[in-house]
């Protein structure tokens, strides 16, 4: 059983998916989706705000979903959002919420707890190859990342027979699964991995994280399209290509359970929350293309915290640490806003924590960043599963619970 009353207390909660900060192994899947009851609330977008800011930020809330997780758009579509649920579906918006989903794949899913359909990623040609990518639990309890195809003949509909496998890669447990996939400002795809789960990184003789052979714990890098024959092809500018033992796909490493990265929009900059164990959160930041070959420190280190007597070379330390004894259990990583219509937060980076529900910000910087606080005014987001950016570069924020909200000028 986890070892902290936080602890019980976020489980106790509907599916922690991050992995409430716990050491040990978080629920297990359990073939259905997290309990959050489909509504027939209106699904365009309303007026409705959960909350008004006296800096000048509100939510608007667009609808309510099932164990909504992510939210994305295709490059350069302003008319549309995709909400990704947990169960297998994905729904499309635009005006009005779609009847249909736009995927289905709940007979191929585990879903529950940290389990489930976690993300999906469009092509950068998305308009013209209608790619698109999605990072789900099997029935095998492995992750898969599959390539879909949008159909030819309508837009909000995906052709469920152009699934094409294009990486698998199993974890001995079922929390810490990362789970997030996402185009770089490269045009190559990021995978984000746990560690394989379970408490202290406990598979293998140093664990996974540290683990240049392992593909967990990890943040990795590929062209997904199929070339010569394989599902995936390699950038020969990885920082472990050319080294024996290393598995050639690695773009950086030590990572727990980056359960949500993003790219800044506009200086392509890259930031993980790095989810943490027993004690503290972590933010980690890097320029474009400095996080290349990065070890983030896991086990050795929980964010500066020594957690093994084990080395960790050239860790680099976390900008922003949070601590459970603030009520912090699992940290869910948002966006650099730069929405120009919401000049409050413009340059901040928002994110949050799945137990504490407070949303924040904070200016990026390293080695630290600068005035990290909660966003004035702001109500909590309960169960708070995830931040999404749609083409727009708008920002949004979602509870595990259903709603889902816009972030907007107060």
């Amino acid at each position: 059983m986890p070892r902290t009353a936080l602890t019980l207390a976020c489980l106790a909660s509907v599916a922690a998916l991050a992995a409430c900060g716990s050491g040990e192994d978080g629920p297990t899947g359990t073939g259905t989706a997290a309990a959050a009851p489909r509504t027939t609330q209106a699904s365009g977008e309303t007026t409705q705000a959960k909350a008004s800011a006296a800096d000048g930020v509100r939510l608007v809330k667009i609808g309510t979903f099932a164990a909504p997780v992510y939210v994305a758009a295709p490059p350069a579509d302003t008319r549309r959002i995709f909400v990704v649920e947990q169960g297998g579906t994905i729904r499309v918006i635009t005006d009005t919420r779609a009847s249909r989903p736009f995927l289905d794949i709940r007979s191929k899913v585990i879903s529950g707890g940290e389990q489930g359909l976690l993300s999906m990623a469009f092509a950068p040609d998305y308009a013209k190859s209608r790619r698109f990518y999605v990072n789900y639990t099997n029935r095998g309890g492995s992750q898969s990342v599959v390539e879909y195809r949008r159909s030819k003949s309508n837009p909000e509909r995906a052709d469920a027979s152009s699934a094409r496998l294009v990486l698998r890669y199993d974890d001995e447990e079922a929390n810490h699964n990362g789970g997030l996939v996402t185009f770089g400002p490269d045009k190559m795809l990021y995978i984000g991995t746990g560690d394989g789960g379970g408490g202290d990184d406990q598979h293998g003789a140093r664990g996974n994280a540290q683990d240049l052979g392992s593909l967990l714990g990890k943040m990795l890098r590929i062209d997904p399209r199929r070339t010569g024959g394989r599902p995936y092809r390699v950038p020969p500018s990885n920082p472990f290509v050319s080294r024996a033992g290393a598995r050639p796909e690695i773009y950086s490493y030590g990572l727990r359970n980056p359960w949500r990265f993003s790219f800044d929009r506009r200086t392509g900059d890259l930031t993980i929350a790095d989810v943490g164990q027993n004690e503290v959160e972590e933010v980690d930041f890097a320029k474009q293309g400095a996080a290349r070959g990065a070890n983030y420190g896991w086990r050795p280190l929980e964010g500066t915290r020594r957690n093994f007597q084990e080395p960790a070379p050239d860790a680099v330390a976390p900008v922003i640490e949070l601590s459970h004894k603030d009520g912090n259990c699992s940290i869910t990583g948002g966006y650099v806003m730069r929405d120009a219509g919401v000049p409050a937060l413009l340059g901040r980076y928002i994110y949050g924590d799945f137990c504490e529900g407070r949303l924040r910000s904070a200016k990026l910087s390293a080695p630290n960043a600068e005035g990290d606080a909660a966003i004035p005014g702001l109500a909590k987001v309960d169960q708070l599963s995830s931040f999404g950016e749609d083409a727009r570069g708008r920002v949004y924020v979602m509870s595990l619970s259903g709603p889902v909200y816009r972030f907007a000028a107060g």
